[in-house]
């Protein structure tokens, strides 16, 4: 058993998975590591708990980032008017989105201090896993004032962007561990600044790719459109001279944070509250967090559903996954209640909800 302090945010700590709390366990025993914090979305992962975050005041672990090092939300305000929307109509326009992009990767790389050596054929493209695009409507306004300030609007389709750095990221991953990277990196030392340098890059590189994934569905849709926020939530980050790792956990320390549920629930728009942050290590749930892993989703829901099925949600809202796999992989039903981690979050004190958003159009694949 470990000594270093655990904190669990939200709900009794009865109803996490064991499996996810061996796994806390097991790496707040690693040499340095000081604070272990479980959040309500936290649930098992390869080895490493998803939904927690990691501070050691001397060592880096880039096994405990990952391999898909940048990966976040970014969410979008377009100018498309809701009551115009059409969701067939939006359906047939979103083609051609899987394959590379035909715009100039080098210059978006360079103009973002990126290396154009950095360019290869994944940039602008979604991924598979959990990643996706989702556009969204505010279903409902809880905190008038604050999205009136942000000068927000409630009559416009919104767009959410979920993806990371893609192949960049798990080469990284892999040199590192080729390295010896397991046991840990001195963050004072070579090794260390290192990995960061290599790190920074992929964090970098998965903000421009959200961006280039927004520009190539805001233009198949013939719309404009503003960032609200870009949120990363696998990194490491410099934090009360130490160093905190985040593996599934959204950063309360960089203004506002799109926390989504599955792809058959809403989505939330907080706001992260300071008194408490320290607590929570600055950071917060990044998701519903998984109820069920791939293996079991598919193996619990094939037999019951078909892939149609599965193509229509709860809430009305079409999903584009042309990835028999992947549909029953990701189902709703394999995710926790998005309603109960958020309302772990409130109560803990650590975010107030601006919004709440519905999905119109879940994009995961689609076929060429």
């Amino acid at each position: 058993m470990s000594d270093t302090p655990f904190h669990l945010v939200g709900a009794d700590p009865r109803l996490f998975d064991p499996v996810a709390l061996d796994q806390l366990e097991r790496t707040a025993a690693l040499p340095g590591i000081a604070r272990v914090v479980g959040l309500p979305d936290l649930h098992a992962g390869r080895g490493i708990a998803v939904g927690a975050a990691y501070w050691s005041p001397t060592h880096i672990y880039p096994h405990l980032v990952g391999g898909d090092i940048g990966c976040g939300m970014a969410l979008w305000q377009t100018g498309g008017a809701l009551r115009k929307f059409r969701p067939d109509a939006a359906e047939r326009k979103l083609h051609g989105l899987d394959g590379p992009w035909d715009g100039d990767a080098a210059a978006v790389l360079a103009a973002a201090g990126l290396p154009a050596d950095l360019a290869d054929a994944s940039l602008g493209t979604i991924g598979g896993g959990n990643h996706f695009v989702e556009l969204q409507r505010v279903e409902e306004v809880v905190d008038a004032e604050r999205f009136a300030a942000l000068a927000l609007h409630p009559d416009r389709v919104w767009m959410m962007v979920h993806s990371g750095s893609r192949g960049l990221g798990q080469a990284i991953l892999d040199t590192w561990t080729a390295r010896g990277a397991l046991a840990g990196l001195v963050a004072d030392s070579e090794d260390g600044r290192a990995y960061l340098a290599d790190h920074d890059r992929a964090m970098g590189w998965a903000v421009v790719n959200r961006d280039v994934i927004a520009a190539r569905f805001l233009a198949a849709l013939g719309l404009g459109g503003r960032r609200l926020l870009d949120i990363c939530h696998n990194s490491v980050t410099a934090l009360s001279g130490g160093w905190l790792h985040r593996k599934g956990a959204a950063p309360a320390d960089r203004g506002l944070v799109a926390i989504p549920g599955s792809r058959g629930d809403f989505s939330y728009l907080v706001e992260p509250l300071e008194g408490r942050a320290d607590e929570a290590l600055h950071s917060l749930a990044h998701g519903a967090g998984r109820k069920w892993s791939r293996g079991d989703a598919r193996a619990r829901l094939s037999d019951r559903f078909k892939v149609a099925e599965l193509e229509r949600t709860a809430l009305g809202s079409r999903v584009i996954c042309e990835d028999r796999q992947l549909i029953f992989e990701e189902a709703p039903q394999a995710y926790k209640d998005i309603a109960r981690v958020i309302a772990d979050l409130e109560q803990a004190g650590l975010v107030r909800v601006v919004a709440r958003l519905r999905p119109l159009i879940s994009y995961k694949v689609r076929r060429a």
